[in-house]
């Protein structure tokens, strides 16, 4: 199995997990209080990933020029407002739509990736990229409208256009850190990538954090007294991340997300297997999609 493949099923498996976990957090920090669990316990687990690479293959960090901080920078920004426009999009009666328009940043990454980077696919992958889009739609929306039309009319509500938004943050900050990784330059795409990771996670806590600290002190006293919770939150996130910016240093940045949506699979199987749910026909149909969309963008690789 190709690295880059691995890292991606990894990461997607520690993202479901970092969520199922953060679900204990829910009531009890603020969304940025939130995002900041996410960097600030994060660092350390990922500054230990850095050097453990470091000591096992001999390797020195590579020099930060401007280049690779500022797309350190924008990918770190570009994270912080996905996820802020996601949960903006869970309204009342807006959370189906919002998640199932933030899941089109696999096909928003391919056309920037292809617009800045110059990352061109075959036809089979764009094929695989849109079945992966239709089944995660399918399964974010079945049973929840009424046909295509409603579909239609649901893209200009406030649900819909922040999950755009949304997804199209997630799909330039992937642009980013494959800007990042460039821009470090030399063959050690993974040592590149979790340098990147890093440096990215660092000026994340620093931004975010700095806000809750103008914003919402009381906030402060929440992420430390739920440490417990939030490290490991943390620790999962820095897992995740490293993977994601591993597969994006090794692939093109469409097919890493395109692949990335098996999430939705881990989703579904921990639903089963832990919550004791059973899935529907439409979790089947959906999931089955889904991995059909995968099996495609793999086959044009």
């Amino acid at each position: 199995m190709p690295l880059w493949l691995a890292a991606t099923l990894a990461a997607a498996l520690f993202q479901t997990w970092r969520t199922a976990l953060q679900q204990r957090l829910r009531g009890q920090l603020s969304v940025n209080a939130a995002g900041v669990v996410r960097y600030l316990y994060g660092v350390p687990v990922g500054l230990a990933i850095f050097l453990l690479y470091l000591a096992l293959f001999e390797a020195a960090p590579r020099p930060m020029g401007a280049e690779f901080l500022l797309w350190c920078a924008g990918a770190g920004i570009l994270q912080i407002l996905g996820t802020n426009l996601l949960i903006m999009a869970f309204g009342p009666r807006g959370f189906a739509v919002g998640t199932a328009y933030a899941k089109t940043e696999a096909a928003q990454g391919a056309f920037i990736a292809l617009l800045l980077l110059g990352e061109e696919l075959s036809a089979l992958a764009w094929a695989g990229i849109g079945v992966c889009v239709a089944g995660t739609l399918y399964l974010s929306l079945a049973g929840r409208t009424q046909g295509l039309r409603e579909i239609l009319r649901a893209t200009v509500q406030p649900a819909a256009l922040f999950g755009l938004g949304s997804g199209f943050c997630f799909a330039f900050t992937a642009v980013c850190i494959k800007g990042a990784n460039h821009a470090l330059g030399g063959t050690e795409l993974v040592l590149n990538a979790l340098q990147s990771l890093v440096v990215t996670n660092v000026m994340q806590t620093l931004m975010q954090g700095g806000y809750l600290l103008w914003r919402e002190p009381d906030q402060l006293r929440a992420v430390v007294a739920t440490w417990r919770t939030s490290a490991q939150a943390g620790a999962l996130s820095a897992c995740g991340s490293a993977c994601w910016f591993t597969g994006f240093a090794l692939a093109p940045v469409a097919m890493v997300r395109a692949v990335g949506q098996v999430e939705i699979l881990f989703t579904l199987a921990f639903s089963r297997w832990y919550l004791r749910e059973s899935p529907t026909r439409t979790d089947i149909l959906g999931a089955l999609t889904v991995v059909a969309g995968v099996v495609l963008v793999l086959l044009g690789r």
